[in-house]
């Protein structure tokens, strides 16, 4: 497909200003990708964008240049509390990389400024950026709302009446997430006049209510570099087929064959957990290499790992799926898949890591036997093509692997636990898999996949019940010999220790009563028993309240006697007095 340069615009009547033109030629940026030629025209006319593009093509600059455009010809001056465009992204990476881009075109254009709006800050914090100047808000959609609804020393909405153009970057991925309420928040509080983009690499049922709901009459832009291909042409995606407890070994065997030197990997991994075990076995088992973990739950750490790697010349990141969109590291060369995504929309978003903006990228998905049909799947769900690589796995790099992880764990009960969280949440994760159809529990052989995960011991779990375990052979070993690394910690857990060994109830946690089996007829027996209670409490009930009611009317007689003996009393000491003749006596006692 022939490319436009930036000048060509022209034929349609778009100028881009000189500020913006010089910051393309110094990022490199000479020719406009198909994502870019389609959108900034559109934009600049006044229309709203529904966009769908495969992820590497280019949609960050697709809306910042417009905005950028947009907010320089406006007539009046900006103010420096005024805001004229919000840019929400999903996570607080890709939100921070939009920022630093952003930055890039700002440097030519003082008039305007921006601020960065993500978790990880305080409020106080935040409101001190704001109060320098706000044009541009680039946020993810929790902080933005929180701003918006809950800061008295800036009232935020009054600041976004003027707002021109609202960008919804990776919008499925915001709907994935569970924003669609903070969503519509944030919708509430800004004006209905304003041009609005978005921005995704899938589209989705609910991204097409939201198109139909925030958006006025919009161009629908759908741009694949090859018919029926939804990830990058200079991507080749493979797969190779692995036994459980093989994977993590075979995955070492590649990567030391790929190459240490200038090259850099990311392995996606299903949960937390695993991410933060694996991340120090691999470490362990490639100590010539940097390894950065980077998960959900790392809160103030997250951006701080993702720049690291950034910065690093060579390396492996292992990450769940919040990496999975819009990260844009061009010089990742290898995008490894320990399994399938949970979320099918998931593969494309992972293996677009890699093979950036025209460059060249592979990914490769791991997957055990009983997992062959997933490949069909891929290929007719998401409309990716995967090539079979053939592996075998490596007695020695087996055995090391093997030996490695539980030496880890054995050196240090902290990694023991971590292992243990790992195959729980793995096996976990796996049950609820969004292809369960095809990805079933009770085919995959979980004494394999405990061997791969290297445990010293089978936890107990709800998933293992009736499964055959045989495969998994642990070492002859007391595990509650193991101790922390951490002196505090292992002291505390002795205590814990001695205690449950004097009381045979663990600290925290309750004894349960062992329930009681009894016969039909002994049940049915207890069952008339507790009903003749019952019948009997309800009768003395009856019984009492007809008594108290007796009681009441014995009490109302008693008195209306008494205020009668008190009258007749009182008329005989006026008789006495001769207060009253002895006729008017007679007559009040009926005489």
């Amino acid at each position: 497909m022939k490319t436009r340069k930036w000048e060509e615009l022209k034929e349609l009547n778009i100028w881009l200003s000189n500020p913006v033109l010089k910051t393309l030629k110094q990022l490199e940026f000479f020719e406009m990708t198909p994502v870019q030629e389609a959108c900034i025209p559109l934009l600049l006319s006044g229309k709203d964008v529904a966009v769908e593009a495969v992820t590497g093509s280019g949609k960050t600059l697709a809306f910042l240049i417009p905005l950028l455009e947009m907010l320089q010809k406006r007539p009046e001056k900006w103010k420096p509390m005024e805001v004229g465009a919000i840019i929400i992204s999903p996570t607080r990476e890709l939100a921070t990389q939009i920022s630093e881009v952003l930055g890039q075109f700002l440097k030519l254009i003082p008039s305007l400024k921006e601020v960065l709006l993500v978790g990880g800050t305080t409020p106080e914090e935040d409101v001190k950026k704001l109060t320098k100047g706000m044009n541009i808000i680039v946020a993810t959609p929790g902080r933005l709302e929180d701003i918006l609804s809950n800061c008295k020393t800036i009232n935020l909405s009054l600041c976004v009446k003027s707002l021109e153009f609202l960008v919804l970057d990776e919008a499925d991925r915001l709907l994935d997430l569970g924003f669609s309420v903070t969503l519509n928040s944030i919708l509430s509080y800004l004006p209905r006049l304003r041009r609005t983009g978005l921005f995704s690499a899938t589209q989705t049922k609910e991204l097409q209510q939201l198109i139909r709901a925030g958006l006025r009459n919009p161009a629908i832009i759908v741009i694949k570099e090859k018919s029926n291909v939804s990830t990058p042409v200079n991507l080749k995606n493979s797969y190779t087929i692995v036994q459980a407890q093989h994977k993590l070994s075979i995955m070492i065997d590649f990567i030391r064959s790929i190459g240490l030197q200038q090259t850099k990997y990311m392995i996606f991994l299903p949960t937390c957990a695993c991410v933060d075990y694996f991340s120090k076995v691999i470490q362990a088992l490639l100590p010539s290499i940097d390894v950065f973990c980077l998960h959900g739950k790392m809160k103030s750490q997250r951006f701080k790992v993702f720049d690291q790697f950034r910065q690093a010349k060579n390396g492996v990141l292992i990450c769940t799926d919040v990496m999975a969109r819009g990260i844009d590291i061009s010089e990742i060369q290898w995008v490894l898949q320990y399994d399938p995504p949970s979320i099918a929309s998931n593969f494309v978003h992972r293996c677009g890591r890699t093979a950036r903006i025209g460059n060249e990228g592979n990914s490769l998905l791991f997957l055990l036997e009983t997992e062959d049909a997933y490949v069909d799947f891929i290929k007719r769900n998401q409309k990716v093509e995967l090539q079979q690589i053939e592996t075998k796995p490596d007695d020695n790099t087996v055995e090391e692997c093997l030996r490695c992880m539980r030496k880890l764990q054995q050196q240090d009960r902290l990694m023991f636990d971590k292992a243990n969280r790992a195959f729980v949440s793995y096996i976990q994760a796996y049950n609820k898999h969004e292809c369960n159809l095809i990805l079933r529990l009770k085919d995959m052989d979980l004494g394999k996949v405990a061997m791969g995960f290297g445990l010293l011991k089978m936890p107990k779990m709800p998933e293992l019940k009736g499964k055959d375990v045989s495969f998994f052979v642990g070492p002859e070993i007391d595990v509650n010999e193991i101790p922390y690394a951490n002196k505090q910690r292992e002291l505390h857990r002795i205590k814990k220790l001695i205690k449950y060994q004097n009381t045979g109830v663990w600290p925290g946690k309750c004894k349960r009563k062992q329930k009681q089996t009894e016969s039909w007829s002994e049940s049915k027996k207890k069952h008339h028993e507790r009903q003749e209670k019952r019948n009997k409490r309800k009768q003395q009930k009856k019984l009492e309240q007809h008594s108290a009611s007796a009681k009441k009317k014995r009490k109302l007689i008693d008195e209306e006697s008494l205020a009668e003996l008190a009258k007749d009393i009182a008329l005989i000491k006026k008789f006495k007095k001769k207060k009253i003749s002895e006729e008017e006596f007679d007559m009040a006692f009926g005489v």
